[in-house]
């Protein structure tokens, strides 16, 4: 590939403080191996708030505080604090979606020279080469398959040389399930790779499972399990991949994972990336933006047309058309 994308050394992130979201991607070579998003206006991991000790589960050393707006499980308890007293607490992931009530966020006491604030921008949690690329000029994270990576986590299918994943987010993990047309032994070593590979690509954290054939031999599990370590970047934890070839694998988890976010609010998730391809379309004059009507819905009321016709320099207009997809929205300048 030549250009920008080609002449840029490997192992660079590129981060985008877009409209409703801030993106980062880890590219090596020519290909997203890790991306992360972090929507505008979310609690988010690295966060210092005061809150009050609502209850002591000191069986459990943990205990529960609250804040205007909010609540999280409290992680270790300070033994010298009271339930109603109050804290500094620093938020250690957010609040999690599930069916009927979603799972607390998660805090731990802040450190003694901590203030109140929000946590650190996107790119300085970042480790390595970090760029921040405007808006205007080449689209780094579109040469290098930016718009893939959503399909894979709107779809939860994840295409590789021997066949797909699946990938389902439920209340108790991430379940990935490895499919394919190879011979079982095959199929269980490098779907385990891709499985991995997925794994940091998504941004998919918690606890994981893992699907494979099932395979007797016990080296084909063993050389299964050896791909998982040698894809997927540590730190992680995982078990061996057992006679039915499931293997379980646990992450650190500070933020929804990429599929997690499409699970929560596909209409949120789509009218974003429906926007970034506002932001940078190009032409000249007004930009239409056509999407099906939820999606334009949520762009008025999230307030980001002035945004837009900020950064492009242009009138935005928005058109519903009830026949289209949510995934299937798109942007046409009136002069191209």
């Amino acid at each position: 590939m030549n250009g920008p994308l080609a002449e840029r050394p490997p192992g660079e992130w590129i981060v985008e403080d877009g409209i409703g979201e801030t993106r980062a991607a880890l590219i090596e070579g020519e290909r997203i191996v890790e991306a992360r998003i972090l929507v505008h206006g979310t609690l988010t991991a690295g966060t210092v708030l005061e809150a009050r000790l609502v209850t002591r589960l000191p069986e459990r050393d943990q205990g529960v505080v609250a804040w205007d707006g909010g609540e999280a499980l409290l992680a270790p308890l300070p033994r010298a604090v009271t339930e109603g007293a109050t804290l500094l607490v620093e938020i250690t992931r957010p609040a999690l979606p599930e069916p009927g009530k979603p799972k607390r966020a998660r805090a731990r006491p802040a450190v003694r020279s901590a203030e109140p604030g929000p946590a650190p921008a996107l790119a300085e949690t970042l480790d390595g080469m970090v760029r921040t690329a405007p808006p205007q000029g080449p689209d780094l994270l579109e040469d290098a398959g930016w718009s893939e990576l959503l399909e894979e986590a709107a779809t939860g299918r994840v295409a590789f040389a021997d066949g797909w994943l699946t990938i389902s987010p439920t209340p108790a993990m991430t379940l990935i399930d490895v499919d394919g047309e190879c011979e079982p032994e095959r199929l269980a070593v490098s779907g385990a790779a891709a499985a991995a590979r997925a794994t940091r690509r998504l941004d998919i954290g918690g606890s994981i499972g893992i699907d494979l054939p099932t395979v007797d031999d016990r080296r084909v599990r063993l050389t299964a399990a050896a791909a998982i370590d040698e894809a997927l970047a540590q730190p992680f934890e995982r078990t061996a991949v057992n006679g039915f070839g499931f293997v379980q694998i646990v992450r650190r988890r500070s933020r929804l994972s990429l599929p997690e976010a499409y699970a929560e609010d596909a209409v949120a998730a789509h009218a974003r990336a429906l926007v970034r391809k506002a932001e940078r379309s190009r032409g000249r004059g007004e930009r239409v933006l056509t999407a099906h009507p939820h999606v334009v819905a949520r762009i008025e009321r999230a307030g980001w047309v002035a945004e837009i016709e900020r950064r492009v320099g242009a009138t935005l207009a928005l058109r519903g058309d009830g026949g289209l997809a949510i995934s299937a929205g798109h942007v046409q300048a009136r002069f191209q």
